[in-house]
């Protein structure tokens, strides 16, 4: 595997300052961020969106895999990572992270679904590196 890594600069204090956001592959190159497009929804990067979406591509990826290696065919995948932010005594914290999974694979029984998708969030790369243990809803497309 080759290493991958992203950076951030940040100029500044935290309510007036800004930064940006950058990844060794260039996906994000300079992508602006602030304290108000963290906390407040303005326009910008949120660098918790970043690992919601991070971590739903790792989840799709992991599904396919342990149901190929399972001998289940998923033809299509869809995961939602929702990140809810909130206070701790140290400060803004990541309190939850809920995945919403939605696949399509013909002749799967619901029952083998769930065992997969379980799976897949267990040993999801970046559900090993978390330390909330992420929930999840899981249900085949009809």
């Amino acid at each position: 595997m080759r290493p991958v890594s992203g950076h951030s600069d940040w100029t500044g204090t935290l309510q007036d300052g800004a930064g940006t956001i950058f990844t060794t592959s260039a996906t994000l190159d300079a992508v602006p961020y602030t304290y108000a497009s963290r906390f407040q929804g303005a326009e910008g990067a949120c660098p918790e969106e970043l690992l919601a979406a991070a971590y739903a591509a790792c989840y799709n990826q992991a599904l396919s895999n342990i149901s190929g290696k399972e001998g289940s065919q998923i033809a299509s995948v869809t995961t939602t990572a929702d990140v809810t932010m909130g206070v701790d005594d140290r400060g803004p914290a990541i309190v939850a992270l809920h995945l919403t999974v939605e696949a399509k694979a013909p002749g799967m029984s619901q029952q083998i679904f769930q065992h997969l998708a379980e799976q897949a969030r267990i040993r999801c790369a970046f559900s090993k590196v978390l330390v909330i243990e992420p929930t999840m809803t899981a249900k085949l497309a009809p």
